[in-house]
């Protein structure tokens, strides 16, 4: 494997559908209730991205600093496990990363609906933006990473739910008119962590000699019974959104999605360790066209 091959696939690229879902609903969203800027759109979602590359090296990087990554991983092999990396050009590609994400989220900011870095909306922008790239790194990389401390969940509801959704409104709209953008907003933060989740139940084994997650504190059946839950509140939160701003049956598009949730499901409760990794893009995919088709569903009437 060539240098660069490994560095993609320590990319993980098949997790950016999730850290987009989330920024396609937020954009959906905003465009049904105000004309949005072309520029917003392109700088959010590259920032959603370069952000999801970046936890992904250091997500990798701490792994293997600390052992957690060893031959016995459940998980497909990436960049450094694989040996076709090093930890220094790991650390290269990481901060090349952190300056992407800086810049991009800093062209982000200024193409808002707010327009300035120096408006107060700028100025919180920016900070949550250095609390993104902190919270990237410090999921698995240095002295006490939050991720070893079954806080994993937390941060990816708080990131990847609420702070994309309600965030990536607020950037391309100015404004929060009504609190019922923090439904589909869990939606998106309940079935991320559901990824996460999936991830954890399948490495328990090898990453409870070195870490504590959620998955490894419940066990293997209730660990699955959290799985479940993680899913329906998903739905639940979403469902009643749609109820509470129903503008036309079209809201309920994302419904077609069911059955990949069902599948989901299913291949989590039958099977085990390496061959629950399958359920990981299954679940990926099926967020993502969620957050597509509801997105849809509320700008019908503008098509």
């Amino acid at each position: 494997m060539t240098t660069f091959k490994a560095l993609v696939s320590s990319m993980r690229l098949r997790t950016l559908p999730l850290s987009c879902a989330g920024i396609v609903l937020a954009i959906f969203l905003a465009v049904a209730d105000y004309n949005v800027k072309p520029l917003s759109i392109v700088f959010l979602i590259l920032t959603a991205v370069l952000l999801q590359i970046l936890s992904n090296l250091c997500n990798e990087l701490g792994d293997v600093l600390k052992g957690t990554d060893t031959a016995q991983r459940q998980g497909p092999e990436y960049g450094l496990n694989s040996g076709s990396l090093s930890i220094s050009q790991m650390k290269i590609a990481i901060g090349v990363f952190v300056v992407l994400c800086a810049l991009s989220g800093i062209a982000m900011i200024q193409f808002s609906a707010f327009g300035s870095l120096f408006s107060l909306e700028g100025i919180c922008f920016l900070m949550l933006l250095v609390a993104a790239i902190g919270s990237a790194m410090r999921y698995t990389l240095g002295r006490n990473p939050y991720g070893y401390r079954a806080l994993g969940d937390v941060y990816v509801f708080l990131f990847f739910g609420l702070a994309t959704v309600v965030g990536g409104y607020f950037l391309c709209t100015g404004e929060i008119s009504s609190y019922k953008i923090l439904l589909p907003a869990a939606s998106v933060g309940f079935f991320s962590v559901g990824v996460l989740n999936v991830n954890n139940i399948r490495d328990a084994k090898t990453d409870a000699a070195t870490r504590v997650t959620v998955a490894i504190l419940l066990g293997p059946k209730w660990s699955r019974i959290y799985q479940t839950a993680l899913i329906l509140a998903g739905w639940a939160c979403a469902l009643i959104f749609c109820s509470l701003r129903l503008t036309d049956i079209w809201n309920y598009l994302f419904v077609l999605t069911a059955p990949l949730y069902i599948v989901h499901l299913v291949m989590v409760w039958k099977r085990q360790d390496k061959a629950l990794d399958p359920a990981l893009p299954v679940l990926v995919i099926s967020t993502f066209l969620f957050c597509l088709l509801m997105g849809i569903g509320f700008i019908r009437f503008l098509l």
